[in-house]
């Protein structure tokens, strides 16, 4: 699962990079994301296609099995499959050893759902927390909790690299006890709205 979740990161990124990826790539500018932030966080794009990701993490030599078990791809009513991430900005979720854990798809409109990723084996979202790879290696005591990846991946880029989100709608005791093992201290910096 991690080596597929690596190989489709390294996909997604250079499909980003692409012309395919040019409206992508133009929704993280507008954002203000430097070409040295998408790199650094691995950023990509899923192409608007239902095999793209399927054929090429094939023709590396994964099996349907090996990519169905990683949530990259899903089973059809036909027994036929197709990727689960289509035209959506890619975010790799690392974890602290620097796996390849997940990804978190977002829309590039305003349609829902908004996110979409996937338990599997290698994941679940309750446990993990996005930018604890980064954050960790920060020098700092304290670690800003943020509301989610772009927030994350803002703040590093204005110098905060201590900076996390939870994986989901909720904080949860895992995710709470993981930051502890990396901080004395937790900033809480939620939007300023009903969710936050």
């Amino acid at each position: 699962i991690y080596e597929a979740n690596r190989a489709a990161a390294k996909y997604f990124h250079s499909v980003l990079m692409s012309e395919e990826g040019s409206k992508a790539l133009e929704y993280y500018r507008n954002r203000k994301f430097t070409l040295h932030t998408i790199r650094k966080f691995g950023l990509g794009y899923a192409p608007d296609k239902w095999d793209g990701l399927l054929k090429h993490l094939r023709s590396q030599g994964f099996s349907l099995t090996e990519l169905y078990e990683a949530g990259l791809v899903r089973k059809g009513q036909k027994n036929n499959y197709y990727d689960f991430f289509r035209n959506r900005v890619m975010t790799p979720i690392i974890d602290v050893r620097g796996n390849v854990v997940a990804f978190g798809g977002r829309v590039l409109d305003d349609s829902k759902p908004k996110y979409i990723n996937n338990d599997t084996l290698a994941y679940k979202k309750t446990n993990e927390v996005f930018g604890l790879n980064f954050a960790k290696d920060s020098g700092k005591s304290e670690i800003i909790l943020c509301e989610g990846y772009m927030d994350v991946i803002a703040m590093n880029q204005a110098g905060f690299t201590n900076c996390v989100a939870g994986c989901g709608t909720a904080l949860t005791n895992e995710q709470v006890h993981l930051i502890s093992r990396y901080a004395n201290e937790v900033v809480l910096a939620y939007d300023n709205d009903e969710a936050g």
